[in-house]
């Protein structure tokens, strides 16, 4: 069952690290697992939510991203300084700058739960977009916030404000009184194009562009939600080689939610009408998209029971010589057996027709999520091995998976040559928080 939303005491975050390991099928990637890198550690203590003055003592929220020189970027919140740090990692696994790199530099508002792209030869491009909780005057904090570097993360521009709203920009609302944060994508288009996209708690879904590199932005576009209509949640991009965009996200206040797509074919300028993709009996939510060779792949959770119940993972793809203008059938990949539940899925391809899905499992109805999911595909999404646990990730030791503001995050990256790289942070009340990095690579 996903976790309840923001408010109070939430009971912590473990280890999300998945170099993933794939039964022995023929359409499946085997993976070589390498030892996990520990990133960041802090204090594990959460008291009361008091805004920005909330004693918020650990290291949460990491996101991860692969260069095509096998080197791996990660960042992460430190909600201690309230800030959002960067740190790359070199093939062999050591660090390449000296010290983690502050990129939000705002140590008197809490920066959580950011999205990372590389672009360049060896990924010396870095683009950054984290939410940030700034009190502007609606009833909701919220800012959706960008910084870049062109020097592989050894320095970054002055974070710009993209959404410049009361209206709690980043917050995915399921109901009145529940939501996510995090919800917010970034994705690089095939000519150096920035993508932003991002929910607000009062319901519109914005789009925002940049055709020089992050240096300006358009302005955004709404594209869904609004007064009187059901609020958009847990937006996702992806971009295909031949420019075109695509955006899905659900829907809130809605026990029948489905998963909605919208394509641009103009660099992002506008969008065509938005096509319900998933629409089952029952409640969709978290979609996550990526583009492969020949398919417009998606995932997302399912709840055949309605909202907060005993979610599915979902997988559906759409061929791109098609347009994708057409899903197949959805198919299962994950139920969690015994499980209360699994959720929040994340989706990688490589260069060569494999997909990797990582998931949060939850043991206990209503509890944090413990340890990670997985599957992988060898046939470009045709089949999927079966499910299976991410060794280590429900060490009890570690505590329960984060992140705590929200799970709406990107913890997963695959490169073409088949690298792959995931990130969690895991709290034990009391006694630590960490983050890790499980580096991987097909076999």
């Amino acid at each position: 069952m996903p976790p309840p939303a923001l408010r109070g005491r939430a009971a912590g975050v473990v280890l999300a690290a998945a170099w993933l390991v794939a039964p022995a099928l023929a359409a499946t990637p085997e993976i070589a697992w390498e030892p996990p890198l520990e990133i960041a550690t802090g204090d594990a203590e959460r008291g009361p939510w008091r805004m920005n003055e909330s004693r918020f003592l650990h290291v949460d929220d990491p996101t991860v991203a692969v260069d095509d020189a096998g080197g791996v970027a990660v960042a992460w919140a430190d909600q201690a300084e309230r800030n959002i740090y960067f740190q790359r990692f070199g093939p062999d696994g050591r660090p390449q700058l000296e010290t983690p790199v502050d990129v939000s530099g705002s140590s008197n508002v809490f920066s959580w739960l950011p999205r990372l792209a590389l672009a360049g030869e060896s990924g010396e491009l870095v683009y950054l977009l984290w939410q940030e909780i700034v009190f502007s005057g609606g009833t909701h904090g919220g800012e959706i916030f960008f910084a870049r570097s062109s020097d592989g993360g050894r320095s970054f521009s002055v974070p710009r404000n993209l959404s410049q709203t009361q209206a709690g920009a980043g917050k995915g609302r399921l109901s009145r009184h529940r939501w996510s944060n995090g919800s917010l994508d970034l994705a690089l288009g095939p000519r150096g194009e920035v993508y932003a996209a991002w929910t607000e708690y009062e319901g519109p879904l914005r789009f925002s562009r940049s055709t020089d590199g992050g240096e300006t932005f358009s302005a955004p576009l709404q594209l869904a939600g609004g007064e009187n209509l059901f609020p958009a949640r847990g937006p996702s991009l992806a971009a295909g080689t031949d420019g075109t965009i695509y955006l899905a996200w659900t829907i809130g206040e809605n026990a029948r939610a489905g998963i909605h797509l919208a394509r641009s074919t103009d660099g992002g300028r506008s969008f065509g009408a938005h096509q319900v993709v998933a629409a089952g009996p029952g409640h969709a939510d978290a979609p996550q998209l990526a583009v492969s060779n020949a398919y417009l792949h998606l995932v997302y959770a399912e709840s055949p029971d309605g909202p907060l119940r005993r979610y599915r993972i979902r997988h559906a793809r759409a061929r791109l010589e098609d347009d994708a203008s057409g899903f197949a059938t959805p198919v299962t990949i994950a139920t969690g057996d015994d499980l209360a539940s699994v959720a929040f899925p994340v989706l990688a391809p490589d260069g060569d027709d494999n997909l990797y899905v990582l998931w949060e499992r939850f043991p206990e109805a209503g509890g944090r999520p413990h340890g990670l999911g997985y599957a992988t595909s060898g046939d470009d999404g045709a089949s999927f091995s079966p499910a299976a646990v991410v060794p280590g990730s429900d060490d009890p030791a570690l505590g329960v998976n984060g992140s705590l503001q929200g799970l709406l995050m990107r913890k997963l990256a695959v490169d073409p040559a088949g690298r792959v790289a995931v990130v969690n942070s895991s709290y034990a009340d009391g006694v630590a928080s960490r983050i890790r990095l499980y580096r991987g690579r097909r076999r």
